[in-house]
């Protein structure tokens, strides 16, 4: 499991459109902004098809993001599991 906050700032002509690109993202979500552009961005976490480092990175690409700071990052190895078709051994 990986999640990270983001503290994104976006230029304020540009905030709507920006905004709902962010939203539209798989593994996002806004959940608080500041009438000046400022975006919290609390969970942007791993999906299927995508790291969280990586979507970050698109979030910068974002017509009008102005900067993106991570402020929290939660990283914790999932539990391993044996195989439900692997032999057991024999006592």
């Amino acid at each position: 499991m990986n999640i990270c906050g983001c503290l994104v700032h976006v230029a304020q002509d540009a905030l709507p459109k920006a905004r709902a690109q962010i939203e539209a993202l798989d593994g996002t979500e806004v959940h608080a902004q500041s009438d000046d552009g400022r975006l919290v961005v609390v969970v942007v976490e791993d999906t299927d098809t995508a790291f969280a480092s990586d979507i970050i990175m698109s979030l910068h690409q974002i017509r009008g993001v102005i900067s993106l700071t991570i402020n929290y990052h939660h990283f914790e190895e999932p539990p391993q599991r044996p195989s439900p078709a692997a032999p057991q051994p024999e006592t």
